[in-house]
């Protein structure tokens, strides 16, 4: 093949010869032998053209340099012209990535913490983040994920990275290539592939190992404060339940002594002064009497209407006040029916009668408002008698 430009020559490498087993004074089962598989290892043998370099062919066939270097018996980089080069090629296989002796695969369970684990093996927490760089966390493992033990030498696990080398990677740390090696078990750095674990003898990973801790700082604070924030709104939710609760217990005893107070009504005779309803269409909203612990007791009774529905007198009787009030009843009318006894007609929106007219039972005197201290449209009546507020339902039938 001599004179043919760029010929390749695929050499393969002789078969692996099996071992005979030793003599045994106990007979064999079977006469068998058992040959391990062939390597897949060969070289191609390549003629420098010109313009031709010893990096550019090595990456053209993606090997190391100095593989050709030590397969080419050469001293140097320098290459000529028609010069045979043997080129190494080894058959890639699929295999999981390398792990140094002494190195334990362990995988996690559910419950796990780092410190359990440290403490099981009998290692440091700095030394298990050692031979796992790449942990997020010192709090929280993922259960069925790997964390790699350092049984034997303790130092940092790093993946062989691609286009390096153990030699490479012995001199980024500043170690010797031949520790390196020996304490990954290896005799032929050259079956190193990328992915491959290393172990970095007395290595520590303490700047990942001080990163964590500061993290794990950060997450307990996260949690106190958010334990806190809960406490706070557990608190909160409790104090307004008391509050509603007092509330409703209140309207339940405002309106039990509510419904206490309307039995008691003794209802007067006509002949005794009995009155008529100064109102038609509406609804008894607040009674006679005391309303609540911290209010003011009521001189009346409020019947809530539309507004502008007339107001008629109760009985016949002279306006003794037709005018605005400046205690509260806005505009209002007063009646005299004789013998001491009084009604009063508050928070109308006009007035129909004028003081000094003499007015019958059921005439109109004004209509429904919401003049004076009031919150809506309605009619406060009051019963005097003797210049004393009575109860207006014991006169009206």
């Amino acid at each position: 093949m001599r004179g043919v430009s760029g010929s390749l020559w695929l050499l393969v490498s002789s078969l692996a010869f099996a071992k005979l087993p030793a003599l045994s004074p106990l007979p064999l089962p079977a006469n068998t032998v058992e040959v391990g598989q062939a390597v897949k290892k060969g070289w191609v043998v390549y003629e420098v053209k010109p313009g031709d370099t010893l990096a550019g062919i090595a990456a053209r066939y993606g090997v190391d340099p100095r593989h050709i270097m030590w397969s080419s018996n050469l001293q140097g980089d320098r290459l000529q012209v028609g010069q045979r080069l043997l080129i190494p090629l080894v058959a890639v296989e699929d295999r999981s990535p390398r792990v140094p002796p002494g190195v334990e695969v362990y995988r996690v369970r559910p419950g796990d913490t780092l410190q359990g684990v440290a403490s099981r093996y009998g290692v440091s927490v700095l030394e298990l983040v050692s031979a796992n760089p790449s942990l997020e966390s010192l709090d929280r493992l993922v259960a069925g994920s790997v964390l790699y033990i350092p049984r034997k030498a303790k130092g940092l696990v790093v993946s062989l990275p691609e286009g390096q080398t153990l030699v490479d990677l012995a001199a980024r740390f500043g170690l010797s290539p031949v520790a390196v090696a020996r304490a990954n078990g290896i005799q032929d750095p050259a079956e190193l592939r990328p992915g491959d674990l290393v172990l970095l003898p007395g290595i520590q990973a303490k700047t990942t190992y001080e990163r964590l801790l500061a993290k794990q700082e950060e997450e307990r604070r996260a949690r106190l404060e958010a334990e806190r924030r809960r406490q706070e709104e557990l608190r909160r939710l409790a104090e307004e339940r008391r509050r509603q609760q007092a509330l409703a217990q209140q309207r339940t005893r405002q309106v039990q002594q509510a419904q206490t107070q309307r039995p008691q009504v003794r209802r007067v005779s006509y002949q005794e002064g009995a009155m008529r309803w100064p109102l038609s269409g509406f609804r008894i909203t607040t009674y006679f009497g005391q309303r609540g612990v911290f209010q003011r007791f009521h001189t009346g009774i409020d019947l809530a209407a539309a507004y502008g529905t007339p107001i008629v007198a109760a009985k016949a009787g002279q306006v003794e006040v037709a005018g605005w009030s400046s205690v509260g009843y806005g505009f209002h009318v007063v009646l005299d029916h004789g013998g001491g006894v009084e009604t009063l007609y508050a928070h109308m929106s006009r007035i129909a009668v004028r003081a000094g007219q003499w007015v019958e039972a059921g005439q109109v005197i004004g209509y429904v408002g919401s003049t004076g201290w009031s919150t809506g449209p309605h009619l406060h009546f009051e019963v005097r008698v003797g210049g004393v507020v009575r109860n207006p339902l014991a006169y009206l039938p």
